[in-house]
């Protein structure tokens, strides 16, 4: 990987990190729910990715990373849909 290719690479990761913290901080309490369950699925696609990452192997490091990736995305989907599971149990009626 020349140097070109990596700061390319380490711009894109902050400007998403800029904007991801732009979006998280102005949904308000109300529109959590949906947005979690949307945000599952998106995490659910960056499970493809880290699976892709670490099994192709160009190096250690991505090996490597891959696998933490793989690790972190797999507790954010799990983590998510039982914190949607959950506070869509205290909207049901009681019996």
């Amino acid at each position: 990987m020349d140097a070109h290719t990596l700061v390319i690479g380490l711009t894109v990761f902050v400007l998403s990190i800029f904007v991801g913290v732009e979006i998280i901080t102005k949904i308000p309490p109300t529109l959590h729910t949906p947005l979690m369950s949307g945000s599952n699925a998106i995490s659910g696609i960056t499970l493809i990715g880290a699976l892709l990452s670490a099994g192709s192997q160009h190096t250690a490091l991505t090996a490597l990373l891959g696998t933490l990736a793989v690790v972190l995305a797999t507790i954010n989907v799990v983590g998510g849909f039982l914190v949607t599971h959950r506070m869509l149990e205290m909207f049901r009626r009681k019996d």
